[in-house]
């Protein structure tokens, strides 16, 4: 192969005189002008498909069939080259093809070498002086495609000019390749059912110097994307078995890892229909089902994203309704009969969506121009709808745990905090893993007699097992304080409460485990250790404006800090034991003033023992030092600011619920 020489002027291609190469005849030409949008790469993959199917029905002894094969690998860099030509430059691009044929010793055995040359011309103006480096990835046709263009093309260059840049490549056309794979000129279906390309539908892409701007009449009829690996060329491959396998197991492939993870139903049905169109089908709908109702039109979508409003319409009044013999398997469907919504006539499929043995859904698709789908994209189908129902299966699992969890958190905690006269309060509260019910728990609530009570607790561990304890504690403190029991007497009871329920826990266990014929359980059910700050405030003065007078225990829980105005911080309480460690002990309280201006800051472990490699938040007094810069704010600012505080000292989020109670005089 003699390779073809730099282009010649802006006009079109031109043949220019290379040093000891053969000369050439052109045999075949055409250009078109496209508009430097979105819409130009659509318009160039068929520009260069209508030309390379007007030039296989021509009589050239020279060149015969173009193989399927040259086709595509033209389309896809003519596609990569005008996309890099809108991105980068932003301006019309002009694309011209030409049949070549180079005197020589060709495989046509006349001593004649055809070969495809295309020209994709931008026009923006050069900026690097001759014979300096330049970065290939300048604004123009340059970019990610001349990639491709190395590695497809028998060779490439590229030309600059004042005001323009061209990229040409030039790719053979062997006869003997076409007429050993049995190739024919045109693309249609095949006997056998194969998907092939029936050559342009719009008479304005045909060859010649049309504009193809994507606005002329029809193109909304044909806007299946060329560069995907579409069946609509597998005609030519059939024979090729480990080509049609290895592409199917690519698609599943991508589909699996593309809908691993996804929890959310709507967000699965659409990335199943973008899927498919323009892959396999012109458009394609899922309906979900839904329980005792009828089901929903979940995702539409069409080739041509004009069309799925109306496509959206009409589907809503057709939902599908499949045969119980057909579980699982693509059946075909009636082509609905509304051209406006769904372009012209053609073949479609339904199939149910099976996962675990039910029914999640039914997904719809069709594909223009066919009179069949052939089986091999049917069973393709199959395998895809597969993947879906287990997606979708997997996100209601997912959409169901976290309702139940979030509805048990909203069970767990307070509905709303009670208003203390002459007190402002902040909560913060973030259990692990964002929806999930925890161990740490927190309240405020009235206890008669002009008291009200703050709570602040964390069950030893996390999830579920925590949340268990937190749902008996929370009831247990209000009936207990508003019976009158003072602080102290509130913790001892608590702890005896605790103390009785871990006994009964075990045995339940034991007996469960005899019963079972198994051991007993070591170490294993609900942990019953519960650390704990509980206080009562009594405002001073009318309305509080004198502060509060404040009496609390810590029960094994990290002491509660007040900031003054001045900035300084000091600790109170004292530190107790855990509760429902011992059955039988005393808890002291501490008794104090909270003056108006002075805050009292009470967290969990989650905020203190938050670690950053061997370091954690507290250490060396990491909170105080913290809150010494937090004179004067309000509780909602001091809680903000401790919240950013812990997320910023480390890269990992806490692995531990996360809760702080912020109580301000005014």
């Amino acid at each position: 192969m003699v390779p073809r020489p730099r282009p010649g002027s802006g006009s079109g291609p031109a043949l220019a005189a290379v040093p000891g190469a053969a000369p050439a005849a052109r045999v075949a030409a055409a250009r078109a002008s496209l508009p430097g949008n979105p819409l130009a790469a659509s318009a160039a993959r068929r520009f260069a498909r209508a030309a390379l199917a007007d030039w296989s029905a021509l009589d050239f002894p020279a060149v015969g069939r173009i193989p399927d094969r040259v086709a595509d690998e033209v389309v896809l860099l003519v596609s990569e080259l005008v996309t890099n030509a809108v991105v980068h430059a932003g301006t019309a691009v002009e694309v011209s093809c030409a049949l070549d044929v180079v005197s020589g010793d060709g495989p046509s055995g006349d001593g004649e070498v055809p070969s495809v040359v295309v020209e994709v011309t931008d026009h923006h103006p050069t900026r690097f002086l001759r014979g300096e480096p330049h970065d290939e990835d300048d604004p123009g046709c340059a970019g990610h495609g001349l990639r491709l263009v190395a590695e497809l093309a028998e060779c490439w260059g590229t030309a600059y000019r004042r005001a323009s840049k061209t990229v040409w490549f030039q790719l053979p056309v062997s006869s003997a390749e076409a007429a050993e794979s049995g190739e024919s000129g045109g693309f249609v279906e095949s006997a056998e059912g194969s998907l092939r390309d029936d050559t342009p539908r719009n008479g304005a892409l045909k060859g010649g110097d049309d504009c193809l701007n994507g606005d002329s009449p029809g193109d909304d009829a044909y806007v299946v994307e060329l560069l995907a690996p579409a069946p609509a060329r597998v005609g030519a491959r059939d024979a090729d078995e480990d080509w049609t396998r290895a592409g199917a197991l690519s698609f599943l492939a991508e589909a699996s890892e593309l809908l691993a993870g996804q929890f959310d139903e709507d967000l699965v049905t659409s990335l199943a229909a973008q899927l498919l169109v323009p892959r396999f089908a012109d458009w394609s709908a899922v309906w979900l089902d839904t329980e005792g109702g009828p089901p929903r039109l979940a995702m539409v979508w069409h080739a041509s994203e004009s069309r799925i409003e109306t496509l959206s319409r009409l589907l809503e009044k057709e939902p599908p309704e499949l045969p119980a013999t057909a579980r699982g398997r693509a059946v075909p469907w009636p082509w609905p009969s509304d051209p406006a919504a769904y372009g012209p006539g053609g073949a479609a499929l339904a199939c149910r969506l099976i996962a675990g043995g039910r029914a999640v859904g039914t997904l719809l698709l069709g594909r223009a121009g066919l009179m069949r789908v052939p089986d091999e994209v049917a069973d393709l189908v199959e395998d895809f709808a597969r993947r879906v129902a287990l997606a979708l299966a997997s996100a209601r699992q997912y959409t169901r745990q976290a309702t139940i969890s979030r509805v048990l958190q909203r069970g767990l905690l307070p509905s709303r905090l009670a208003k203390i006269p002459g007190v402002e309060s902040a909560v913060v509260y973030e259990p692990t893993g964002g929806t999930s019910a925890g161990g740490d728990f927190y309240d405020i609530f009235p206890a008669g007699d002009g008291r009200w009570v703050f709570v602040l607790g964390d069950v030893c561990g996390n999830g579920p097992e925590a949340a268990v304890v937190t749902g008996l504690v929370r009831p247990w403190l209000r009936l207990l304080a508003r019976e009158g029991y003072g602080v102290g007497a509130v913790l001892e009871r608590l702890n005896r409460m605790l103390g009785e329920e871990a006994v009964e826990a075990a045995v339940e266990g034991a007996a469960e485990a005899v019963a079972a014929g198994v051991g007993l359980p070591v170490g294993g059910g609900v942990s019953r250790f519960l650390s704990l700050l509980y206080g009562e405030l009594v405002p001073l003065g009318e309305d509080g404006d004198g502060g509060v007078r404040c009496t609390l225990a810590s029960a094994g829980h990290p002491l509660p800090l007040v900031v003054r105005p001045d900035g300084s911080v000091r600790t109170v309480a004292e530190p107790q034991i855990l509760l429902g460690v011992v059955e039988d002990v005393a808890y002291d309280c501490e008794t104090f003033e909270l003056a108006p201006g002075e805050t009292l800051v009470c967290v969990t472990d989650g905020v203190t023992e938050h670690r950053s490699g061997a370091r954690q938040f507290d250490d060396g007094n990491g909170l105080a030092s913290l809150l010494g810069d937090c004179a004067g704010l309000g509780a909602e600012d001091v809680a903000e600011r401790i919240r950013e505080a812990v997320h910023a000292f480390a890269v990992e989020p806490p692995d531990d619920d996360l809760a702080m109670l912020v109580l301000r005089a005014r």
